[in-house]
């Protein structure tokens, strides 16, 4: 009766722990697969990245559209790479579109270009040629330039390097620009010089 008892005594305490003893047998089971399989398993962050180009494009366009089935961005160009390192595309001859949600519209081409691989980053390089139509009250706005970075989603653009602007009329000269795309304001810094043109009554 006792060894019964015992035996019953001994297989309780054994379940208790039987839930501990499965999965440490799990864990050690998973360990041994990852040492067994360290090319399949390893981390994405031992994989050597590429430094070259992954593919290339020739007279291209990429484009994003809204929930309704607007365009609101477009980026082309002569030829392309790829760097998935970095996830960048460099592009020679670049054309860039954008538009946000009230109507105003931004043009530019350069001579090359990189952009990011989700299009919300753009950097122009090279005789940098910029325009904004007419849109209400705002007048035609251009620009001229050797550097201007794009951010698509925040609709700003920025140039730490010499430009040259055409409000309507008015021109302007200036070391740094940051231009607001959805308000139409821009930032003039450094040496700015500036010729209004008087207003017609």
């Amino acid at each position: 009766m006792n060894a019964v008892r015992s035996l019953r005594d001994a297989l309780d305490r054994l379940t208790l722990y039987l839930p501990l003893l499965v999965m440490a047998l799990l864990a050690m089971g998973s360990w041994w697969l990852l040492r067994a399989m360290p090319e399949t398993w390893g981390s994405g962050a031992e994989k050597v990245q590429r430094k070259e180009p992954d593919y290339h494009l020739e007279n291209f366009s990429t484009q994003v559209f809204d929930a309704t089935g607007r365009l609101i961005r477009q980026i082309g160009g002569e030829k392309a790479r790829h760097y998935p390192d970095t996830d960048e595309l460099h592009i020679d001859a670049v054309r860039f579109y954008a538009v946000d949600a009230s109507g105003v519209e931004v043009r530019a081409t350069a001579r090359q270009g990189i952009a990011t691989g989700d299009g919300e980053r753009v950097t122009l390089m090279g005789q940098v040629h910029v325009i904004s139509p007419a849109h209400g009250l705002t007048p035609r706005m251009e620009f001229r330039g050797e550097r201007l970075v794009a951010w698509t989603k925040a609709e700003k653009m920025r140039s730490t390097e010499p430009v040259e602007i055409w409000r309507g009329p008015d021109r302007f000269n200036a070391q740094d620009l940051d231009f607001d795309m959805k308000t139409g304001q821009y930032q003039l810094s450094g040496r700015v010089r500036g010729v209004l043109q008087p207003q017609s009554q």
